[in-house]
């Protein structure tokens, strides 16, 4: 039981950390174009999306690594996991 609880407060952590490297980018992208008002918060919000999902599916793909799975049940495992972290 320990080490699934620490397994999933690991990949929690993770995901935090990449959403803050995630808004800072999006941010310093969005200062570059000199974007304001709504075209901000529309670039920052598409960009943090696009962000975090490209961000669970390499720990997705991370995970089925270390489970050493291949072919079909490797897709049907990062499919399934990248839609959970996206809830």
């Amino acid at each position: 039981m320990k080490p699934v609880l620490l397994a999933i407060m690991l990949v929690v952590a993770g995901f935090s950390m990449t959403a803050q490297a995630a808004d800072a980018d999006c941010e310093s992208k969005a200062a570059a174009k000199h974007l304001a008002g709504a075209a901000k918060n529309s670039f920052m919000t598409k960009c943090e999306k696009d962000a975090s999902a490209s961000s669970a599916k390499a720990q997705c793909e991370s995970q089925a690594a270390d489970k050493k799975l291949h072919g079909a049940a490797k897709i049907s495992f990062t499919k399934k996991c990248v839609a959970d972290a996206s809830k």
